[in-house]
């Protein structure tokens, strides 16, 4: 298996300095807006993006939360090994409000589908956005889009794309898995 690096450090930098200018751009102080990071790998991009509104653009206040999606997946009964699922941590209502989905990479777009149906239990939201920071357009199975992407990248289907953050992995980067 080859293993070519799409994203570095600093790129990868960059790009969540971007992404978070943008979320500024279009929700000024977040006053009616909430960032939900899709269980599990999109909950490390939105607690960085979380980070830097903070830290570095001095958003006092910013609704966070995670959302499993185990269970609404259309996919959970077809795989040999039974799925465990992730930790929801929503405490807030998103009745009215805008939500942002934040995941690390579009590929199917069924993940994404199934955060649509799961995000229903907390309420209505008024609008829900896109944020990811690969998006692998040619390989959507769903009419689903980014609002917001870092970087567009074509593989062909038999290529994976993974990333790995500087707090779980080691190091923050981008890779294109070759069989």
């Amino acid at each position: 298996m080859s293993k070519k690096t799409l994203l570095n450090s600093k790129e990868i930098n960059i790009i969540l300095h971007r992404l978070a200018c943008q979320l500024i751009e279009n929700h000024n102080n977040f006053e009616n807006t909430v960032l939900i990071g899709i269980q599990p790998r999109g909950t490390f991009l939105a607690e960085r993006l979380v980070e830097i509104l903070k830290d570095d653009y001095k958003i006092p206040s910013i609704e966070f939360g995670q959302l499993d999606i185990t269970f609404y997946r259309d996919d959970f009964r077809r795989r040999d090994a039974p799925l465990e699922a992730n930790k929801t941590n929503i405490n807030f209502i998103v009745e009215d409000k805008k939500v942002v989905f934040i995941d690390d990479v579009l590929f199917s777009g069924r993940s994404i589908r199934a955060a649509l149906t799961a995000i229903q239990s907390f309420g209505r939201p008024s609008d829900i956005e896109l944020l990811v920071l690969i998006d692998r357009r040619f390989s959507r199975h769903l009419p689903i889009q980014p609002d917001y992407r870092g970087r567009q990248v074509d593989v062909i289907n038999e290529e994976k794309v993974t990333v790995h953050w500087k707090g779980r992995d080691g190091k923050d980067a981008v890779y294109i898995l070759n069989k």
